[in-house]
């Protein structure tokens, strides 16, 4: 296949693009930048120059390829409204995306996250969040799916909290940046609430198998670590960086400060059973051995 990735030049879509173009598939990737194309270029892919807010760009990419691999999302935290902006934009792009694929049949897979369920190991089964300041993110993968009865084999991989290589990455990445500034290893309240994890090799392997034969109108989770303590994730953090670990308020955490203290495990046993995917690479505490002071 010819696939267009979004994101192609992130910690989730580099991997994404070697996996592809390791699997026989060629490779157009959204680039918004020189570096960010000489990046896509030497991974052996075809640069496409544009941003998640170009919609021609994005659909006439999505039309002319045979698959679409969407990843891309500016990451915005630095407050509740340049959060919203960003959710606007890639909702923008996704339906614009979508409808490029209306009736052909071919496939386009959406990022999304796990569900949190209060503290129940959230599945397959589960709706995608609705609520909460990522909800639109939700809504739009929902409405993406929905396209499925339009003739788009449209599918879902829903990331968990930390997606890693090299310690870096996700939730337990941001934890990272902010004990760095901070010269605290914190986590919000007693530690105890769980994230789920996985490494972004495993991450890619199965991006590229619901792209490859995922039913349309399908979610999956890309999980491996059903959930690690946030005082755990912390603790390895502190000990690496030579920090004190310790409890902090959910405020240090800005925006995502409500999300940070939810307790949200994951499984991946539809997935695993269904699509024979099987993580092989480090799991999260073990990687996070491999952070540098």
């Amino acid at each position: 296949m010819r696939v267009f990735v979004t994101g192609a030049t992130g910690l989730v879509g580099s991997a994404v693009v070697a996996e592809l173009i390791g699997h026989g598939h060629a490779v157009l990737a959204l680039t918004r930048s020189d570096a960010a194309a000489a990046a896509a270029a030497n991974a052996g892919a075809v640069p496409v120059h544009g941003a998640l807010g170009d919609i021609e760009v994005l659909s006439h990419a999505a039309a002319e390829a045979d698959g679409v691999i969407h990843l891309a999302f500016s990451n915005d935290f630095s407050s509740p409204e340049a959060l919203s902006r960003s959710v606007a934009e890639e909702g923008a792009a996704l339906l614009a995306m979508g409808e490029a694929l209306i009736g052909s049949g071919r496939p386009i897979v959406a990022v999304s996250g796990t569900p949190v369920l209060n503290g129940r190991v959230s599945t397959e089964e589960d709706p995608s969040v609705i609520e909460g300041p990522l909800s639109g993110r939700g809504r739009a993968v929902m409405a993406l799916l929905d396209l499925s009865s339009r003739g788009v084999r449209s599918a879902a991989v829903r990331l968990p909290r930390t997606v890693h290589n090299e310690g870096k990455g996700g939730f337990a990445g941001l934890l990272t940046n902010i004990a760095r500034r901070t010269q605290v290893s914190g986590y919000p309240g007693d530690g105890s609430q769980r994230w789920p994890a996985v490494h972004a090799r495993d991450a890619a392997s199965l991006f590229r198998i619901v792209l490859e034969r995922a039913d349309p109108g399908t979610a999956w989770h890309a999980v491996d670590d059903e959930g690690d303590a946030v005082r755990d994730i912390a603790t390895v953090i502190g000990r690496r960086l030579g920090l004190p670990v310790q409890s902090v308020s959910s405020e240090a955490f800005g925006v995502l400060g409500p999300i940070f203290s939810a307790d949200q495990p994951s499984s991946s046993r539809k997935t695993r059973e269904v699509l024979g995917w099987q993580p092989t690479h480090a799991r999260l505490l073990d990687d996070l051995e491999l952070l540098q002071p």
